[in-house]
């Protein structure tokens, strides 16, 4: 592909995303941006600092002048996953969601249509589709319905990136996951949450009755499906990507419970969140037909390999739960 631009790379699913790439792609020269918010991490991609084709840049996608500057090297595909994506914070601070969610992502639109980079991948979620009863799943076709903040922002950056393909013939196209898990997740989201206390003994809470289903993604399936789509994906398309891996909440609790041999005892159901979805399904059949991508992994083997990746990696998870990630970001900024 030659040099890519990655939005977000020090985060979960962006430092995954940049692994893979090195590991599938070596010969092409990534360029990762990424503001270091508290979930940007550099100890993520620490083993690429100083190899050949990789490089790093802090910085913020809604300075237009940067990103502008970083595209004339030669870009020729952002992978665009820099988002505040915590539903809890969202609803706390629902601004810092559209600031970054959406008019980050004009800006960064602005830039590399500037530069006439060849191909936008603009990462979304299913989210943005609302929630589901107890049967059916969501297709490209599905009408857009956020109920969070969270989701009602990465919306509306989806609508800005589909206006830029209409209005532009910009060649951006949108893909939206089922719920990622993997290593390198910030511990305030589910798995990690389950696998880091449980492996202390601490409770574990669930909101609600446990219930709320969710369809689960493992990280590198999803890394194998932008590939596909990076490579032989259709502007102004919108491609589904989901693991067919239909979880309850309180299900995925118990199976890592089991896995690590800890009692049930320490799951403990507190009063469910605002706006909380129901159901989310992703019926991903459109890039299975069209772009020929299908998920490897089954839960089973998904989670053991992150609870592996967990247990092998304390040094990374006394890092996150003392705040000593943040030590490097904060040199940077000195």
């Amino acid at each position: 592909m030659g040099v890519i631009l990655v939005t977000g790379g020090m985060g979960f699913i962006g430092s995954n995303f940049i692994h893979y790439w090195k590991q599938h792609h070596p010969q092409d020269h990534l360029i990762n941006v990424d503001l270091l918010t508290y979930a940007g991490n550099k100890g993520n991609v620490a083993s690429l600092v100083g190899q050949a084709g990789y490089q790093f840049v802090q910085g913020d996608i809604g300075n237009e002048a940067l990103m502008s500057q970083l595209m004339q090297q030669g870009v020729d595909v952002v992978v665009h996953f820099a988002a505040e994506s915590h539903v809890d914070r969202s609803i706390h601070s629902p601004r810092d969601f559209v600031m970054t969610n959406v008019l980050g992502t004009q800006s960064l639109l602005e830039a590399a249509k500037r530069n006439q980079v060849k191909k936008f991948v603009h990462v979304s979620t299913d989210e943005v589709y609302g929630t589901l009863g107890i049967d059916g799943a969501f297709t490209e076709m599905t009408p857009i319905a956020p109920n969070s903040p969270y989701s009602a922002s990465k919306a509306g950056s989806d609508l800005i990136v589909r206006a830029y393909y209409e209005t532009y013939g910009f060649p951006a196209i949108i893909t939206r996951c089922s719920n990622n898990y993997g290593p390198r997740q910030f511990p305030e989201k589910l798995i990690p949450l389950i696998i880091t206390r449980a492996l202390r003994d601490e409770p574990i809470p669930i909101y609600g009755d446990g219930l709320h289903v969710r369809d689960w993604l493992y990280v590198d399936d999803h890394c194998s499906a932008i590939d596909r789509v990076i490579q032989d994906g259709v502007p102004g398309q919108v491609y589904n990507i989901g693991g067919h891996q239909e979880r309850t909440n309180v299900d995925v609790v118990k199976s890592i419970l089991k896995a690590i041999n800890k009692p049930d005892e320490l799951i403990h159901f507190v009063p469910d969140r605002l706006g909380h979805d129901r159901r989310y399904a992703i019926d991903s059949s459109k890039i299975a037909r069209e772009l020929g991508w299908a998920p490897s992994y089954t839960f089973e083997t998904g989670i053991q390999k992150t609870i592996d990746w967990y247990v092998q990696e304390q040094v990374w998870c006394e890092r996150i739960a003392n705040g000593s990630y943040r030590d490097d970001t904060e040199a940077d900024r000195s």
